[in-house]
């Protein structure tokens, strides 16, 4: 017993991979020897494994059992020492997932996935994009990088990172090389988590963030939030493919629900994804599309309204116009249509 002891105590002290292979090897090695001392009892090596483990893990059927001295004598070595080892085992599986679990809220796993969405610095905004993301496409993931010590939302489809974005190192963890789109939110919490409104502090902070990304994964789209208008210029040495002007933006809507009532809740509509009503979508040209009229005038007969060709609003002025090459039309539709006119 005291030798038994001992071996239980060092099984716990060894690492979950030498336990597994230790339970894999004993487990798999007492069904061969069952079969072999006892072949007309057992009658198949599976039915050796069958018994192993129904004595193990105390179930025991008593459909098969040892008729020999040889064979009982293996049967008290399972029950000594194979019990002992599989209740360690499954406690090794236990913290182990504990473990994963952990380092996954710590933010200390790499991300593998591809074709994600990555969002840096965790803010009010932020959230609202993670939620947009999801409520978009219920199967896209998307990875938040942060200093925070835990994950600030808990969702299966975000995965969250620990560390300084400006560092090549957290941007690798976030695998933003095969990224689809890269979010850069502006941040006003400083390393020791203290607040400051300057937006000239605050944009710096981006620019550093945005530089890092720029360098090292130009391939991908990229969309920065400013605080001041007046520090874009010193964005200009980066390529950014889109920048988004928050107080801007939501004090132009205000205006313009003031001087025209509803303005809002149509701009809200159209930028939100919502289960019933018409959202704004973009769609793939078809070949037998070849100017703007032509485009317009299916797709209003399937339902489909279309508004825009890639930043242009001007549909409905160039409509004889030939349609070039990889341009991108917007349309406004229910998702229902927008599935028709994307399906091959």
């Amino acid at each position: 017993m005291l030798f038994f002891s001992k071996f239980l105590l060092r099984l716990i002290r060894w690492n979950n991979l030498f336990v597994f292979g230790v339970a894999v090897v004993f487990i798999g090695g007492s069904s061969l020897l069952a079969y072999e001392l006892e072949p007309s009892t057992f009658e198949t090596r599976f039915n050796g494994l069958w018994w192993v483990m129904t004595t193990v893990t105390t179930v025991g059927y008593g459909d098969f059992y040892p008729h020999t001295v040889a064979g009982k004598c293996l049967g008290i070595v399972v029950y000594i020492f194979g019990i002992g080892l599989i209740s360690i085992t499954i406690s090794k599986v236990v913290d182990a997932l504990f473990v994963y679990q952990r380092m996954k809220e710590e933010g200390k796993l790499k991300f593998a996935g591809e074709n994600h969405f990555v969002i840096i610095d965790w803010s009010q905004h932020a959230e609202n994009a993670i939620n947009e993301i999801l409520n978009s496409d219920p199967l896209v993931e998307v990875v938040l990088i942060d200093t925070l010590e835990k994950s600030p939302i808990q969702h299966d489809r975000v995965h969250y990172v620990l560390g300084n974005p400006q560092l090549v190192t957290t941007l690798d963890m976030a695998n933003t090389s095969k990224a689809r789109a890269v979010f850069i939110f502006a941040d006003e919490v400083t390393q020791f988590q203290n607040t400051i409104r300057d937006p000239a502090f605050v944009d710096g902070k981006t620019l550093l963030v945005a530089t890092t990304v720029e360098r090292n994964y130009n391939h991908v789209y990229t969309i920065v939030e400013i605080r001041d208008k007046q520090n874009l210029p010193n964005f200009q040495h980066i390529r950014i493919d889109e920048f988004i002007f928050g107080s801007e933006t939501i004090s132009q809507l205000a205006v313009r629900s003031a001087f025209s009532p509803g303005t809002s809740k149509i701009l809200t509509q159209l930028l939100t994804r919502t289960p019933q009503g018409e959202d704004l979508y973009e769609i793939p040209t078809q070949a037998k599309w070849v100017t703007f009229h032509d485009a317009f005038q299916d797709l209003l007969q399937k339902g489909a309204t279309l508004i825009s060709d890639g930043e242009h609003l001007n549909i409905n002025k160039r409509l004889y116009e030939e349609i070039p090459q990889g341009a991108k039309l917007f349309v406004i539709c229910d998702k229902e249509t927008y599935g028709r006119l994307t399906q091959k």
